[in-house]
């Protein structure tokens, strides 16, 4: 029998609204916490240890800096709902570890900035789709910028995605797959 996937929001996500300048310029993003549009382990979900997952990429010559923001665009409501955003990750950084601090400002990696999401929390909130929502795609969508976002993390998601607009060189999108579930 087939998955349900709940049709969303119809908005489109921030990988969708930005290009890159970066001709032929590619990235790859994944976890080894789960395979590409492979389920999200529970510890990594709200409704379990909330840990944001290891993710790892391949380098991209000129980034100086990294912007990642993760969206779910399967959530009930007019737009994808914002689980993560990170910036001015330095641009020699590959990975980010396994549960992050939840705080503005970090010192690993040096100078990264997380801000608000949609759960009105700092940094990484996991999936939590509601009991009759079916199947929800999480984006982790990573780009690679020329130059660092000159913001603080009060900075919301039109912000961040309008500075990103004519400077990502290269950008990757990870899938990961969760379903509402009892502990």
């Amino acid at each position: 029998m087939a998955q349900h996937v709940p049709s969303g929001s119809g908005e489109p996500l921030t990988i969708e609204r930005i290009t890159p300048y970066g001709e032929g310029v590619r990235v790859q993003l994944s976890s080894s916490a789960f395979p590409a549009s492979g389920t999200i382990p529970l510890r990594h979900a709200a409704y379990g240890d909330n840990l944001s997952p290891p993710l790892q990429w391949t380098a991209v010559p000129g980034a100086a800096a990294w912007a990642l923001i993760l969206e779910d665009p399967d959530a009930p409501r007019a737009e994808p709902f914002l689980h993560w955003m990170i910036w001015n990750i330095p641009g020699d950084v590959t990975s980010l570890p396994e549960n992050l601090p939840r705080t503005p400002r970090l010192d690993r990696p040096q100078g990264a900035i997380q801000a608000r999401n949609d759960s009105n929390s700092i940094g990484y909130f996991g999936p939590r789709p509601p009991a009759d929502g079916g199947l929800h795609r999480y984006h982790f969508q990573l780009f690679a910028l020329g130059a660092p976002p000159r913001f603080g993390p009060d900075a919301k998601l039109q912000e961040v995605v309008s500075a990103l607009k004519g400077d990502v060189i290269a950008q990757a999108d990870l899938i990961g797959l969760f379903e509402h579930r009892t502990q």
